[in-house]
């Protein structure tokens, strides 16, 4: 996968709630990297959720109707929440230990920032990766949000209403996490307009795109670098709230992608997305969780949610029938640790924020444990990647 030129810069304070910003503006995704935290306290205490009206927009007007297929789909809101609802606590734990490896300890989240995502309606939820403490090095403790959303207006509303709405959703969530003490934020891909690639049309979806210097979202965010397919490698940003990276959405589904951004040194991989049940879910929980384990690092996974409707139907390319929506973006986004542990997912059907807090020791510590990068052939795997991409390549099979 090619990736584009990225820069982080500085930055002002966000309308008093985010304070010391630095930000990586990644196709439409920004990532921010929040400075100090706001004094708020907190410790150890579980996950806490507030509900969304089913088919309400935080602001109470009707959102986009989940449509056919999708329907099922909408209505679970988490596996997580399916297992509570009909498993024993005992086999509870057994099979969440199962599912999310040890488990990660919740954090208490102050009570002005569960109540305020309780009033605007979004689910919160928080826990902590710890590390072995070690005689020579300090803990390096980063916080981490991961934002997910609906569009708050229905795809034919005005394109400027639409952006001005996003910006205020995206901006009711930031405040809660910078209540929570989180440094850095990944929001979802593409969070500034609907996900009207399937569409295949040019207006009004182009009228979305803005200067990555000047226009609106830069304005909101302070700061903003620019995304677009490249080859300008897998550029790894050294922050003080550790080494960073941007695995845009269809990279996760290259192994190689998460390997590169390790190699140049990433301790924390965000990977935002948009992808809907039917084409990925069974793969969702898996391939982030498997590139922390892989690759000695943290990774965070981050989905939109929601159907969204367009005015004009379209098909897929894939010989079925023309419709207008592409389908049901499940949300459960998630963060995983290099010991293969990982946070429960947030809802599938609800605006969310996770907070988690990570060691970045631990990155070290597992690398230290399981030296796959000490046993990796890299130099046999360079020799034959180079040829593979050779015309005249000729497969290593034996054959009897």
């Amino acid at each position: 996968m090619g990736h584009g030129r990225c820069f982080a810069s500085r930055t002002r304070n966000i309308k008093s709630t985010v304070s010391k910003t630095e930000n990586l503006y990644e196709r439409g995704m920004h990532t921010c990297h929040r400075g100090p935290q706001l004094g708020n306290s907190w410790g150890t205490r579980g996950r806490a959720a507030s509900g969304c009206s089913p088919g309400r927009s935080p602001a109470g007007a009707a959102v986009t109707p989940v449509l056919g297929s999708t329907r099922m789909a909408a209505g679970l809101d988490s596996l997580r929440g399916s297992l509570e609802r009909h498993l024993p606590p005992a086999e509870l734990a057994e099979a969440e230990r199962i599912l999310y490896g040890e488990a990660a300890r919740p954090l208490d989240l102050p009570f002005a920032a569960l109540s305020t995502a309780a009033e605007r309606r979004f689910e919160l939820q928080g826990y902590a990766f710890g590390a072995e403490p070690e005689q020579l090095r300090q803990p390096r403790i980063v916080r981490v949000g991961l934002i997910q959303n609906k569009i708050p207006l229905p795809t034919n509303a005005p394109v400027a209403e639409q952006v001005t709405a996003l910006h205020k959703r995206i901006e009711e969530i930031v405040e809660v996490a910078a209540m929570c003490g989180v440094n850095v934020i990944c929001f979802q891909e593409v969070w500034t307009m609907p996900f009207a690639f399937c569409t295949r049309e040019r207006l009004p979806w182009t009228e979305f795109a803005e200067s990555a210097e000047e226009g609106p979202t830069a304005r909101f965010c302070q700061e903003s670098t620019y995304y677009m397919e490249g080859d300008r490698g897998h550029p790894v940003f050294q922050t003080q709230f550790g080494k960073i990276a941007v695995n845009i959405c269809f990279g996760r589904h290259h192994p190689l992608n998460w390997l590169m951004y390790s190699l140049n040194g990433a301790e924390i991989i965000f990977n935002p997305s948009a992808t809907i049940g039917k084409l990925s879910e069974s793969m969702w929980p898996i391939e982030a969780r498997n590139a922390a384990i892989a690759n000695h690092c943290f990774t965070c996974a981050i989905n939109r949610v929601g159907t969204e409707v367009y005015p004009n139907p379209f098909t897929s390319g894939d010989g079925g029938d023309a419709h207008r929506d592409f389908g049901y973006f499940y949300g459960s986004s998630y963060v995983a640790a290099p010991d293969g542990s990982r946070t429960p997912g947030l809802s599938r059907t609800q605006d969310g924020l996770l907070v988690a807090e990570m060691d970045l020791n631990l990155c070290r510590q597992v690398g230290d444990k399981w030296n796959f990068k000490m046993t990796g052939r890299y130099e046999m795997y360079a020799r034959k990647l180079a040829a593979a991409v050779q015309p005249d390549f000729v497969p290593n099979v034996i054959k009897e």
